[in-house]
């Protein structure tokens, strides 16, 4: 990643009010953090909370299972990054994944665009797209729940 990216990054951050990004990408991880307080404590519980989709099937089902009832037997599937959410490969393009389809950790769920390159997005947990969370051609930030599986 070159520097002028990192800028393009911090220009993002302002004009859209982000105080936390964070990418990882073919073992290159940036994280840029502004302002000092509250948001380090509020920033890692959505890290927290994205390693068990991140972990494979079974990792978290323990303590999300503890919850309540039906809603918490539910795994999510959440943007690793800060970007814009799409469902399918291009506008004329069906979903990668819908309702009721079957998902394995390989399997490419959705599209960040972020800085104008397509990153594929993997469920990286296995089971049934019970839900689909994020609105597609919408902005999504690092965290957000794209997609439930049950």
């Amino acid at each position: 990643m070159e520097l002028k990216d990192i800028k393009a990054i911090i220009d993002l951050m302002s004009k859209n009010d982000l105080s936390v990004f964070e990418m990882e990408k073919d073992g290159f991880r940036l994280k840029l953090q502004k302002g000092v307080g509250d948001q380090p404590a509020m920033a890692a519980p959505i890290v927290v909370s994205s390693t068990p989709a991140l972990a494979g099937p079974g990792a978290g089902a323990t303590g999300t299972e503890a919850g309540a009832g039906d809603a918490a037997a539910l795994k999510d599937i959440v943007a690793p990054m800060v970007g814009t959410f799409y469902r399918g490969g291009s506008p004329e393009a069906p979903p990668f994944v819908d309702v009721g389809k079957t998902v394995t950790e390989d399997s490419v769920v959705c599209i960040i665009e972020a800085m104008k390159v397509m990153n594929e997005i993997k469920a990286e947990t296995g089971g049934i797209i019970a839900e689909v969370v994020a609105e597609n051609g919408k902005p999504v930030q690092f965290g957000q729940v794209l997609f439930r599986v049950r």
